[in-house]
């Protein structure tokens, strides 16, 4: 059987890249119950903090020994200054991991509608979908760093796939409603058709949300 190579092509439609803000994903059919994005200074500062123990240390062994050197010497070899280069890997690591965060934190969106969760992060952006039909849990997790800045992370497991929003401010309110909408979908759907009360007749039934 011959496969046609267009079909799994990208529709230059749904390019998330022609997309300025998460609302512009959404459909006609769909209503908008929550959206939001990372604290930036929360989500900042934890890539700052996330190996900045390791990266002082590795950049005051090797600034140690360098000023010695130049103390003894006068100079550093060329090689020298090659060999420190790669070693002050971890601190280059650090650094860029900061500056990632920087480009990234502008293209982070998070949004809930009657239908589905929208995750629109990175650099290049990438838009990351789960449906309520394919969700299994929903916690929060608020470390030191997010106790600092008042924030938390939101950890969803699905069947295939997991997803977390980061920097979250008022974690546990905005995952008590994601929880009860979950529970709201599933409920409609799973539901019998036959026990189902007069007002809501059916499985095409339009969801009126909850208060946030």
């Amino acid at each position: 059987m011959k496969i046609d190579e267009r079909y799994f092509q990208p529709d230059p439609n749904h390019d998330p890249m022609s997309y300025n803000h998460i609302k512009d994903l959404l459909t006609e059919e769909e209503t908008l119950l929550w959206e939001g994005k990372p604290k930036k200074s929360a989500y900042i500062a934890a890539a700052v903090f996330k190996m900045l123990p390791v990266a002082l240390i590795w950049l005051l062994f090797d600034g140690g020994i360098i000023a010695l050197m130049l103390t003894q010497i006068g100079y550093l070899p060329w090689f020298m200054w090659v060999f420190f280069a790669f070693h002050l890997l971890p601190v280059w690591f650090w650094i860029g991991g900061i500056l990632h965060a920087v480009a990234e934190i502008k293209n982070i969106e998070y949004a809930i509608t009657d239908k589905r969760i929208l995750i629109r992060s990175g650099v290049t952006i990438d838009l990351k979908t789960i449906y309520f039909t394919d969700i299994n849990s929903v916690n929060v997790k608020v470390g030191l760093i997010d106790r600092m800045y008042k924030v938390g992370d939101i950890y969803i497991t699905a069947s295939m796939q997991t997803a977390v929003l980061y920097d979250i401010t008022d974690p546990y309110r905005v995952v008590n409603f994601i929880q009860g909408v979950v529970r709201d979908i599933q409920t409609d759907i799973h539901f019998p058709n036959a026990y189902r009360p007069k007002e809501n007749p059916g499985f095409n039934t339009s969801y009126k949300g909850r208060k946030k």
